[in-house]
């Protein structure tokens, strides 16, 4: 499966994004869906899952209450919602689809399988 995110951009401090990950060439029915993000500097941090399985949805703390993870009933589409951005939440985000479906596997950025390319969230304070 080939993924596509997109939908970053410039946002100010306290705005919302939405962001989209785009599934071809296969379903994200049969995958646990994850948004990592990774700033600068930093390593890949766990952003949020949607674990395929339960339809559990799990959050950094960094990001519960703020951000929301959802997708279609088609499956062909992920989304990350995101509000009340911070200066903090700047990074390039990523999605990402896994075989596994529990919390302690869907966190480690290893247990996935495909990636999107990239988009890249800025929030100027």
């Amino acid at each position: 499966v080939q993924l596509q995110a997109s939908g970053g951009g410039l946002v100010q401090v306290g705005g919302s994004l939405t962001l989209s990950c785009a599934a071809s060439g296969g379903t994200l029915r049969i995958y646990s869906v994850g948004w990592f993000r990774q700033a600068p500097g930093n390593v890949r941090e766990f952003v949020a899952v949607k674990s395929y399985r339960s339809g559990n949805t799990y959050y950094a703390d960094s990001v519960k209450g703020r951000f929301t993870i959802s997708r279609d009933n088609a499956g062909n589409t992920a989304y990350l919602r995101m509000s009340s951005l911070k200066p903090e939440d700047t990074a390039v985000y990523y999605c990402a689809v896994s075989p596994y479906y529990t919390y302690s596997d869907l966190s480690d950025h290893v247990k996935y399988d495909y990636w999107g390319q990239g988009t890249q969230v800025t929030v100027s304070s």
